[in-house]
């Protein structure tokens, strides 16, 4: 069984949101399409309450885009963004929602941010989607969405962790590429046993 992992295609992070991943809405109707091809279709949503320790605001002097220490390791702080009750926190209009079979929000505990479809930024706390496909019977799983060096980096390489087989079709992502984050995340992923794959394959 093979599920599609569609990660945080929402309004925030494409263009006009408050962290717009460049040409974030490009990808949209090919993952729609994609959808019917794979036996599951699984949505993650970045889902923060107001005030989330990883936004910027909440620490006094601060920037987007700086990096701090937490006590769960580096974080970088973000603008608010995809913050629960807000326009920007709902997915892109275009997506084929109603194809989902479950949705998954993540960032929701406010003092821990959660890149990962699996686990909370400290890699211990889950976020049950593990379970979830093991009980469906899935063993391979595609990633598409948004963005390729974050959440869809953190969630692949804990999905090959977690032994499953894991591709990204790289052509339905779009990246934030912060600092060269972006080769960064195709080397880890790559040596994590990820499969990087452009268009079919």
């Amino acid at each position: 069984m093979h599920a599609l992992i569609v990660i945080d295609v929402q309004n925030d992070f494409c263009p006009g949101g408050a962290l717009a991943v460049p040409g974030g809405d490009e990808i949209v109707a090919s993952i729609n399409a994609l959808m019917s091809e794979l036996d599951a279709v699984v949505l993650t949503q970045d889902w923060h309450p107001s005030g989330h320790s990883s936004f910027a605001t909440r620490h006094a002097g601060k920037s987007p885009y700086e990096v701090i220490e937490m006590p769960y390791g580096p974080q970088v702080l973000w603008p608010d963004h995809c913050v629960q009750g807000s326009d920007g926190v709902a997915f892109h209009v275009g997506l084929d929602v109603d194809r989902a079979d479950l949705i998954i929000r993540k960032g929701f505990r406010p003092e821990i941010d959660s890149y990962s479809a699996f686990f909370e930024n400290d890699q211990s706390t889950p976020t049950g989607l593990e379970g979830y496909l093991r009980t469906r019977g899935i063993t391979e799983l595609t990633l598409v969405g948004l963005a390729t060096d974050f959440c869809v980096n953190f969630s692949a390489v804990d999905a090959a962790r977690l032994g499953f087989k894991t591709n990204v079709r790289m052509d339905l992502c779009r990246a934030i590429d912060l600092d060269g984050s972006l080769a960064a995340a195709q080397s880890g992923m790559i040596q994590a046993g990820v499969t990087l794959l452009n268009g079919q394959g």
